[in-house]
């Protein structure tokens, strides 16, 4: 789509035949996939499954912790590793100060079947973010929709909370913005397809026991007003230097959270 006059125009077009107007490479053509890891790893998804790797990799972490402890096993992990690990638990993030669970909680998972499901979905949605808006804004899309997920998730309910459902619906949320934005025939359909996700998330959150709907809800309207505010990348100017400092800026307290969760776990105790 020329990024001027909107018109649909071939991925291999440079001039715009209506408008006349230069077309660079899409966000996700920008890097080269020889690059990264030798191509193992596709370029369309190289965000996401860089997501998905941190998820698996903490969920066999935690499984073996739980093993270890004689606690759970590969199949479900038991809530004081949950804990352990940084899940969202309000009185540790209140009274303890614990702020840093708004954002492990969002990487954690609480069995096998549930970082399957959420893997899945995780894997096809975020290439479909990354083409639409590049690497910088799904960053800063995934993280404010897990913190603002997380943390309507601590004032609906005392309970130990985890999953990447809140990140995800901020995806979806992105997504649905993307179609409001885009006044055309293919927006509408964008939107409706999109909002279709939504409700069926929130269906499944109703009907299946334990889903953390709260969070689902916090991150769906993250995603979205982050999408309106953000919008498609632009060829040129300094707007895109300030939304790379910004996803910058999402890693860099992501990182420090991690680091919080595993001083925690060196000397974990149990909660209050």
């Amino acid at each position: 789509m020329c990024p001027h006059c909107r018109a649909f125009i071939t991925t291999d077009d440079r001039v715009c035949p209506y408008c006349n107007t230069p077309v660079g490479p899409r966000a996700v053509d920008r890097r080269n996939p020889g690059e990264i890891m030798g191509g193992l790893i596709p370029h369309a998804r190289f965000t996401t499954v860089v997501i998905l790797l941190i998820n698996a990799g903490l969920y066999i972490a935690s499984a073996l912790y739980s093993m270890k402890q004689g606690r759970g096993d590969l199949f479900k992990i038991d809530p004081q590793t949950l804990y352990d690990f940084g899940a969202k638990y309000p009185l540790a993030i209140v009274a303890g100060h614990q702020w840093w669970r708004l954002v492990t909680a969002g990487f954690l998972h609480g069995g096998l079947l549930h970082i399957l499901m959420n893997s899945w979905v995780l894997f096809d949605l975020g290439a479909q973010v990354e083409e639409f808006f590049g690497t910088a804004r799904l960053v800063i899309f995934y993280f404010l929709a897990t913190v603002a997920g997380f943390w309507a998730s601590m004032y609906w309910s005392p309970a130990i909370s985890v999953g990447a459902s809140a990140g995800l619906m901020g995806l979806i949320g992105a997504m649905i913005a993307f179609g409001v934005r885009e006044r055309s025939h293919y927006g509408a359909a964008l939107r409706s397809f999109y909002v279709r996700w939504a409700l069926y998330g929130l269906a499944l959150g109703f009907l299946l026991p334990g889903v953390d709907n709260a969070a689902h809800l916090g991150g769906l309207g993250a995603g979205f007003l982050a999408g309106i505010v953000a919008g498609p990348p632009r060829l040129l100017g300094w707007t895109e230097t300030v939304w790379r400092v910004v996803a910058g800026l999402c890693i860099a307290i992501m990182a420090y959270s991690f680091a919080k969760m595993a001083l925690f776990l060196t000397h974990a105790a149990p909660p209050a």
